[in-house]
């Protein structure tokens, strides 16, 4: 049995890492310019409103993990309180979701490794999988070391505007759109310059840039000391977004005017090109870069061990419960590593509205995960008193909080009703639960295994 079960080989800083490249990825440094165009200054607001959100939903979920010795993932958490059916589906939608994006971040690295070689974009994207690959089959330890050093690439560029902005601030510099001030952040239409339509369809875009922040969670079975180390990452989580977003957000508005970022570039490569750091593009598309290769580790890291455990509840073939040894799951790593690599190649055949409907669709996947784990947290209040009243880390203001943030999610599907690029997504995602739900009857009589 010893065989059988997850290495424990992250430390508190790697766990600590993982927690920081959840709350900084592609959605802040890709995303952020469209959702500034979408919301003007009030994206701000949207980044702590749905940062709140994300930080109770996490709250919730660190005390579920500690509640109960034996949990490894979401869907031992959903098996325990809304039973098995909730928990094939949780746990096959999370894989969905983390394909989903890894998919659009291993064709973001195609594209932004072309910005300094001439070749086929397909080569650097299979070069990207193979690398993450074998590193991920050795040693748990290799993904967090990954996860650091990409994490600390981020925190470095981040930190950078911040100080700039404030530096810029200070002296008044004068770019070529005019001087560096706060009154940048209302002076070009107000803090809602497209009214309150623009501020609430910005929300899906920021939903994707909080995904991944739920990793701490997935990777609690393989810390050396989840109740110490657990908690101490979530419980920062509200100030890594007050700097990293939020601060993040106000120093590019400080130094330049919302109505000068464009929506199909990086407003971060913007930033650094207007105050004179003549290789800022070069300098950020290498941050990009890695961001992007950072979300496709956590991708593979975490569908091999939602595959690992599904397994192992007999919700998915048992050849996914094998591991090799080094103790990590090689099968789950191996097939998520192969549809990723096929996703890749078909995807060069798909119009650039593609990655739209991908991240649109995996908003909603997590969406519907992040719901799950409110729900459960509100029938462990409901039906487990006595471990609520003995925890260590006990959620705040629940249950009523959850229900408060059930509304806000439920809330944002509608909004996404009303915008075209993320309707056909909301309504083809459906599609998605009624074959997890055709395949568990199936399972359950004994057609498929």
């Amino acid at each position: 049995m010893a065989q059988q079960e997850l290495q424990r080989g992250l430390e508190n800083r790697h766990v600590q890492l993982i927690a920081i490249g959840g709350t900084i990825g592609t959605g802040l440094f890709l995303g952020s310019g469209k959702a500034i165009q979408l919301a003007g200054p009030s994206i701000i607001i949207a980044y702590l409103i749905i940062g709140i959100a994300i930080f109770f939903v996490m709250r919730a979920l660190g005390e579920l993990l500690l509640s109960k010795a034996g949990y490894q993932s979401f869907t031992d958490i959903a098996e325990d309180y809304l039973g098995p059916r909730a928990a094939f589906v949780t746990g096959w939608t999370y894989w969905f979701c983390w394909i989903m994006t890894a998919m659009a971040d291993v064709i973001a690295v195609g594209v932004y490794v072309q910005y300094w070689f001439d070749i086929p974009q397909w080569v650097p994207e299979m070069i990207c999988l193979i690398i993450l690959l074998g590193l991920n089959l050795l040693t748990v330890k290799n993904f967090g070391e990954l996860e650091f050093w990409f994490a600390l690439i981020k925190v470095v560029t981040i930190l950078a505007l911040i100080g700039i902005g404030i530096i810029l601030l200070v002296i008044g510099f004068k770019t070529d759109t005019g001087i560096v001030t706060v009154k940048n952040i209302w002076e070009h239409g107000g803090i809602f310059p497209h009214g309150i339509s623009g501020f609430l369809l910005s929300f899906q875009m920021v939903v994707f840039a909080f995904v991944g922040v739920e990793l701490v969670g997935v990777s609690a079975a393989e810390t050396s000391d989840p109740e110490k180390n657990i908690p101490s990452a979530i419980n920062k989580i509200p100030l890594r977004i007050l700097f990293f977003y939020v601060g993040a957000i106000i120093a590019l508005l400080c130094i330049s005017p919302w109505t000068e970022l464009s929506a199909n570039e990086s407003p971060f490569v913007k930033t650094f090109s207007l105050v004179g750091i003549p290789i800022a593009a070069g300098v950020i598309n290498f941050v990009v870069l890695t961001s992007a290769a950072s979300a496709c580790n956590s991708g593979m890291f975490s569908t091999s061990r939602i595959l690992f455990s599904l397994g192992g509840n007999k919700q998915a073939p048992s050849f996914f419960s094998k591991l090799n040894k080094h103790h990590v799951p090689r099968n789950g790593l191996l097939v998520s590593t192969l549809v990723l690599s096929a996703g890749a190649l078909l995807s060069k055949l798909i119009p650039e509205q593609a990655f739209g409907v991908v991240t649109t669709i995996s908003a909603i996947c997590f969406i519907w995960v992040w719901g799950v784990l409110l729900i459960c947290h509100i029938k462990y209040k409901k039906t487990q008193p006595e471990l609520h009243a003995k925890s260590k880390f006990k959620a705040p203001f629940t249950p009523f909080v959850n229900y408060v943030v059930l509304a806000l999610f439920a809330f944002i599907l509608v909004i996404m009703l009303f915008a075209d690029e993320t309707r056909p997504a909301l309504l083809l995602t459906p599609l998605w639960f009624v074959l997890l739900y055709i395949l568990y009857t199936l399972k359950k009589k004994g057609t498929v295994n």
